[in-house]
């Protein structure tokens, strides 16, 4: 089972919305560390549609702002990519940021060239953008900024950046222009990780391109994390299609505990004399001990009594609320099924013969509380583990954070 770390592709606190809706502005001047001013850098809000430029003095605004946390992230040819959280409360915010210049240059990779780095690419290309419909439309446009590292006595495939990496979906009419802090995947545990600033463009199409990019749009925020989150925060999560049940973990009475194992398997070695016999009581015992050994430690069970929002979210901040909770989310959402090409990936979910073809996906807390925002951003990157549906759908198949439904509109 390949399991994805949620929040990861979004790791930062993103807009909050108010009862207020009175808006403010940020802005700002970019200069290079020796204090020159940068004409036409270019000004984004990770997580959203929302860009500028700077102009001849190097001074930018972004405009119609809401109170919140953001990333203002910074691209300009030359220079390192650069992000600074703001907050905006009650007034509009001016910041002064100063630009590195990037002196990594491509001989270098050149010179570093790995035999291994078209397969390793491919793998992190899988990862990173998926393996769906919309992923197979997903073409990333400057490969050669990655650096890909594999640690074969951990078993770790690592890949960084100090370039936005570009990625061009032409399912979804986006370019991505993603940040890349760290991509983790780990062989042993097949668990994935990645952690980064994403800043989306639209692609220019003709009309008909549009409607087809809308529509994709929408199927891929149907039934997404940042789709549950928002009706988690709503309190609108049947409404909205979802069903929660708990998966939970018991031990298998079967199987004794490892320090009895041990013990077991100790006294009668001390017991044997000489070479064992194949068939002796003490060989039997030894192989038996080892069938228990094998055998799995904890049974998964499903309880499908049904999990009450009410008791899961609780609402300590101003514009947060937090879950935390035991055992395991069993998330379905029932407007859409689960694809035969999804059910022929290792994300598959086994499900009781009476729950229909639903899309499932399985939340694991791994360090909570864990807040999250109106709009379905969670505070901390690791907390949450994903399984099924939704560590299936990665880069290729996300929206903006500040994307509003057709039947919000």
């Amino acid at each position: 089972m390949i399991k994805y770390l949620f929040g990861t592709v979004l790791l930062l606190l993103f807009c909050l919305n108010t009862h207020a809706q009175k808006l403010y502005t940020i802005s700002g001047v970019v200069k290079d560390k020796k204090g020159e001013t940068l004409p036409g850098a270019g000004i984004y809000l990770s997580g959203y549609t929302t860009a500028t430029v700077t102009n001849g003095d190097g001074q930018f605004s972004l405009t119609k702002i809401k109170p919140g946390s953001y990333e203002v992230v910074v691209q300009m040819i030359g220079y390192l990519p650069y992000s600074k959280s703001v907050i905006v409360s009650d007034n509009s915010v001016n910041i002064s940021i100063a630009l590195a210049e990037n002196t990594i240059q491509l001989n270098e990779v050149v010179i570093r060239a790995d035999p291994d780095r078209e397969k390793n690419l491919k793998i992190f290309e899988d990862f990173f953008i998926g393996k769906t419909p919309n992923s197979a439309k997903c073409k990333i446009l400057n490969p050669n900024v990655l650096y890909i590292k594999y640690d074969g006595d951990a078993k770790i495939l690592s890949v960084t950046t100090n370039e936005f990496l570009v990625v061009e979906n032409k399912a979804l009419g986006y370019r991505l222009k993603y940040m890349l802090n760290l991509f983790e995947y780990n062989y042993n545990t097949r668990i994935v990780y990645f952690s980064g600033l994403p800043v989306f463009e639209d692609l220019k199409g003709s009309g008909k391109k549009r409607r087809t990019w809308l529509n994709n749009r929408e199927i891929a925020y149907a039934g997404s994390p940042q789709h549950f989150f928002q009706s988690l925060y709503q309190n609108k999560v049947e409404e909205n299609g979802f069903i929660i049940y708990k998966r939970i973990k018991v031990p298998n009475p079967n199987r004794p505990s490892d320090g009895y194992i041990a013990a077991t398997k100790a006294r009668l070695m001390k017991r044997m004399h000489g070479a064992s016999t194949i068939g002796s009581v003490f060989s039997d015992s030894l192989l038996m001990m080892q069938r228990l050994y094998n055998l799995p430690k904890e049974f998964t069970t499903l309880d499908m009594s049904g999990v009450a929002t009410d008791t899961l979210v609780k609402s300590i901040y101003p514009n947060m609320k937090t879950i935390n909770y035991k055992d395991e989310l069993y998330v379905m959402y029932t407007k859409e099924e689960e694809s035969i090409g999804y059910s022929n990936t290792g994300h598959y979910i086994m499900r009781p013969l009476t729950v229909p073809n639903y899309q499932i996906s399985v939340v694991s807390m791994l360090k909570g509380p864990v807040s999250f925002y109106p709009n379905g951003a969670i505070h901390d990157s690791k907390a949450i583990l994903f399984e099924g549906f939704w560590a299936y759908e990665k880069i290729g198949d996300m929206v903006p954070m500040d994307y509003i439904p057709i039947n919000k509109r």
